[in-house]
This record gives C-alpha cells, sequence and structure tokens, in this order.
C-alpha cells in the first residue's frame, strides 16, 4: 500500500510563503509605491497610466529590490484594463515571477459602451510606448517581453516600431522616435487585427475604431505603416489567435491575426477560445513563448 504523504497544514509558514508570494490583480490593482514614486521622479507623471486612478500593477517592493526575470509587460484590448490580465499574471507568478517582474496599464475607457470610439490615436500611442519605456528604465533590464491583445496589439506594434503618423481626430501628425526593436525580446500578439477587421469594411470612417486613417479598416494607412516591415517587434514574435473569434471574425482570423514575418503562432479552432478566451485561457502558451521561445 502507498504511503501518503500528509499536505502542510493551511497555516503552516511554508504555506503562507507561498500564498504571499502569489500576485494576483483586480480592478482595484495599482502600481507599488516604489513605481509610482519612480514615475513622478522620472519624467512620467504626465501620462494616464501615471496618475493612480486606473487599474494598473507591477513594481519593486522597495528600491533595493532585485529583478531577476525579463520584465513583462501586458497592454490590454479596447474597453479592457490591465486588470483583464488577471489570468496570466496569476499563472506568471506559480511560475516565479514577482511583482517587479509583471507590468501592466490602462489606456482608454474600460467601457464597452465606448469601445467604437477608440483608435489607434496619438494619446494612447504614447502613452503605450512611454509605459514600455519607463519599465525597461525603471528594472534596468537590457530587454523586456511584450504581450498585446486585440487592439492592444496593433497599439504596441506601432508604439515599438515608432516613426511617424497622424491622427484624424486630433487634426495633427506626430513623430514617436526611433524604433524600440532593440529592447524587446518577446512580443506576443493574442487575437490582433494586424491587417484589420472584416466588419470594419461596412463601417469604416463611420465610427473612430474602424476608419481608414487611424482604425483597423483593412485598408487604413496605420495597418499599411506597420506591416510594411518585417518582425520588427521584439527579437522573437508570436501571434496567438482562434478560427472562433467573433470579434476579429469567425474563420477569418488567419487573414489578419498573424504579424508579417513572425516565428511562431498557437492557432484554435473552437469555443471556448473566443476573443476573450484565448486571452484568458492560453497562459501557459504565453509563458512557452516569452521564457523558452516555443510554441506549446
Amino acid at each position: 500500500m502507498a504511503t501518503r504523504v500528509p499536505s502542510q497544514p493551511i497555516s503552516s509558514p511554508a504555506v503562507r510563503a507561498s500564498r504571499a508570494s502569489e500576485v494576483s490583480v483586480t480592478k482595484q490593482s495599482r502600481f507599488s509605491n516604489d513605481f509610482q514614486q519612480w514615475l513622478h521622479e522620472n519624467g512620467y507623471g504626465k501620462y494616464d497610466f501615471a496618475k493612480g486612478n486606473v487599474p494598473a500593477f507591477g513594481g519593486k517592493s522597495q528600491a533595493g529590490e532585485k529583478v531577476t526575470k525579463e520584465p513583462v509587460i501586458f497592454i490590454h484590448g479596447n474597453s479592457d484594463s490591465a486588470a483583464g490580465w488577471k489570468d496570466s499574471v496569476e499563472h506568471f507568478s506559480k511560475q516565479g515571477y514577482k511583482s517587479s517582474e509583471m507590468y501592466g496599464m490602462t489606456w482608454g475607457p474600460a467601457n464597452p459602451m465606448k469601445a467604437g470610439e477608440q483608435h489607434h490615436s496619438k494619446k494612447y500611442l504614447e502613452e503605450v510606448r512611454a509605459f514600455i519605456e519607463a519599465v525597461k528604465q525603471y528594472t534596468g533590464a537590457e530587454k523586456v517581453d511584450v504581450i498585446g491583445h486585440s487592439m492592444g496589439v496593433t497599439l504596441a506594434r506601432k508604439a515599438i516600431q515608432g516613426g511617424d503618423g497622424f491622427d484624424p481626430y486630433a487634426g495633427k501628425r506626430y513623430e514617436l522616435g526611433e524604433a524600440l526593436t532593440s529592447s524587446v525580446d518577446t512580443f506576443v500578439g493574442i487575437a490582433g487585427a494586424n491587417h484589420g477587421l472584416a466588419a470594419a469594411l461596412w463601417t469604416g470612417d463611420m465610427v473612430p475604431t474602424t476608419n481608414r486613417t487611424s482604425g483597423l479598416h483593412p485598408r487604413s494607412e496605420l495597418l499599411k505603416d506597420l506591416n510594411a516591415v518585417e518582425h520588427d517587434e521584439g527579437d522573437n514574435v508570436f501571434s496567438i489567435w482562434s478560427h472562433a473569434d467573433e470579434v476579429v471574425g469567425v474563420g477569418l482570423a488567419g487573414f489578419t491575426s498573424p504579424i508579417p514575418g513572425q516565428d511562431g503562432q498557437k492557432v484554435y479552432g473552437t469555443f471556448p477560445f473566443g476573443h476573450m478566451g484565448l486571452k484568458n485561457l492560453t497562459a501557459e502558451t504565453q509563458l512557452a513563448m516569452i521564457r523558452d521561445h516555443e510554441v506549446r
């Protein structure tokens, strides 16, 4: 008969220490005090993500904490927030990632009723780009990893590629600066509309999200610019997508979600791997891509 090893009591020091080190995020989560202070002391206080009134996560528990893993930056999609990365953060945490090695900010209103009003604006691109630069500088890392979901994929791709563009709603051109490609080890795009949304062919300029300049119209100037180069998002580039993605387009994701020049992809075919399921249910795949540069 096999000998059964009794589990440790819930109150044991080992269990308490393990649970204390695990990281989770909610809508009430914010950057650590150390990171918040650092942002304001280093010129990032003007950005909305640094103002402390939206969901966010990441940062050292104290200034001297050592960051040993490559920091991971999570960029959410349209009408979502940093809190939407709960499943990924919890899985990464169980695999040894600390709060000082996982970072998420919120761009735009976390309100589905306003989803059609969001586009790749100068403001959002500058916010995402500044966040990537801030995390790299704050942690002292040589490179960071970036994981984007939905519109967060194309926002992050443009933020990393840099260069110029035009914001039709602000009525002005902008210049983001040189590419950040050399600062990114691995880029993972989940459920992105890298070649546009099929539905955008019908809505076009009627709503900002699908406009032909800075939106997700298949022939938008922004997407044309993004896809003019290949493999410009980092040393390693992967995508995760599904034929059952109801937002990108059921059966159409294969035409838009792969990233030009990518190193690999994980493809799903059925429910529950719809648009949000691709983010919430693939943490193990996300981790394999950024840590091992493998598709599993």
